[in-house]
Formats: C-alpha cells, structure tokens, sequence
C-alpha cells in the first residue's frame, strides 16, 4: 500500500495536546476519524507530538493507505477539520517515509508579548509577561544551548532516558511589542523549549545572570531552572528531513 504524507496547520487552543486519548478532544483524534472516512481505522504517525494548548504551523503526518485521490482527501479533510485544524497538503511519498523516523530536526517559535496591557486577540498564541525584558540579555543566554548538551535541568520527566540533545540554533528577535525565539534541535525532550523560556524570561527581568546558562546545565537538576513557559506560546514551526533540511531564518544568519 502506498504511504502519504499530511502537512497539517492547528491552533492548539481547545484540544488536549496531539496524542490520541480516551474521553478528550486531540488533533490525532480528529484526524484520524476524518481520515478513516476515506481509509477505513487508520493510525497515523506524528513528527512530534505537541502538548496541551500548543500550536503547530508545520506539523507532518504519515500514514500507509489504500491508493488515495489526493484532492478529494484533501478538501474532505479541510472542510471536516476547518477552521483550527488546517491540512494544508496530501501527498504521496516513498514506502520508507515516517513523519517521525525519517525527521531530522524540527523548529520551534515561542512568542510573549512584551508589554503592560495585554491583547485578547492575541491571548491565545502569545505568553503576555507584563514585565519588561533585556533582549539583549536573553540574547547572551540562548548561545551557550547551542550544540549538543545534556539538557536534564530543561526537561521534564526524563524517567531514565537520555536528556542530551543538539541544538542547532536559539535566538530571540523583537517584532513590535512581542519577542520571539527561534530554537531548533535534532530533537527535543518533554517541554525543553518552554523550560528554556521560562529561564530566559528570568534573565530578561534581571533575576537571573546569562552567564549562569552553563551552570545550570552542567547540574542536570530540574530543580535549576525555572519551571515551564505556559503552553499557549509554543508553535512548531517546521519539520526537516533530509530533502527539505530546516534553514536557520535569515534575521539569525545576518545578525
């Protein structure tokens, strides 16, 4: 049987994070019981499975079917899923493909708003801090992640497994009055990037020195760090895989 591959948009707002679980609502959930109209029971594998409230602008889905009419799968889908669930292509590809297996990074945004009064239209993809914050100071904190480190203090219920990861790039940037991190990772571990901003934000509001960035990752001692950003600000942005390698945004390079 042949295997597709979805590119699937989604606000995370009201589901339950992306893995199918009994009695809630979750993008898995959701699509795979609007894919089966056309499949039959289907279970799809994921790129990487978001949390709670976490967003996804490039997620990818594969999946092994019965020969498809890609079009038709694809309008069918967006008019069952619409508007928070976004297929935003149905393609086939090789029999080796997995969205999750054959990933070779994956890069995420986390945007805050960074001033006193917040904005309800923008309340459910941003994390509204009501502090100023020293970009400069996050800035001179993100380098010392880049590379490839054990990140035990930055992940959450590791439960033995291994915690180093590397990290391809981590920078913050101001767009009018939100800052937004670019961070990229062969792969992360669970809530590494909100644990990440947590402790960034604290270097932003002067509670914490950049130059302790090391220290607390040489601990390996989740209790040295600063607990998890809140989900709501968290989107993935985009999936590498050898054909199509994540590219670090210009504003990083020509910094």
């Amino acid at each position: 049987m042949p295997t597709y591959r979805l590119d699937v948009a989604y606000l995370g707002t009201d589901f339950h994070g992306y893995a199918r679980q009994p009695d809630v609502r979750t993008v898995q959930g959701e699509l795979e019981d609007a894919l089966s109209k056309h499949t039959g029971p289907i279970e799809t594998i994921v790129a990487g499975r978001t949390d709670a409230g976490v967003h996804a602008a490039g997620q990818v889905v594969s999946f092994t079917s019965q020969p498809l009419d890609e079009s038709r799968v694809l309008s069918s889908l967006n008019r069952q899923l619409g508007p928070e669930i976004v297929v935003q292509a149905v393609s086939e590809v090789s029999d080796e493909f997995s969205a999750r297996f054959s990933a070779t990074g994956r890069m995420y945004a986390y945007r805050i708003l960074d001033r006193v009064a917040g904005d309800p239209f923008r309340a459910a993809t941003t994390w509204h801090v009501g502090h100023a914050l020293d970009v400069d100071a996050m800035n001179e904190a993100t380098p010392f992640l880049v590379g490839e480190h054990d990140f035990a203090s930055l992940c959450r219920n590791a439960e033995g497994k291994s915690t180093t990861r590397r990290v391809l790039w981590a920078a913050w940037r101001s767009i009018g009055d939100e800052l937004e991190l670019s961070i990229a990772a062969t792969s992360f571990c669970h809530q590494m990037v909100r644990s990440i901003v947590a402790l960034v934000v604290e270097i932003g509001r002067g509670r914490v020195e950049a130059t302790r960035m090391p220290s607390i990752l040489a601990k390996r001692d989740r209790s040295a760090a600063k607990g998890a950003a809140p989900a709501h600000g968290l989107t993935l942005v985009a999936v590498g895989y050898p054909e199509t390698p994540l590219v670090e945004p210009g504003w990083i390079t020509n910094s």
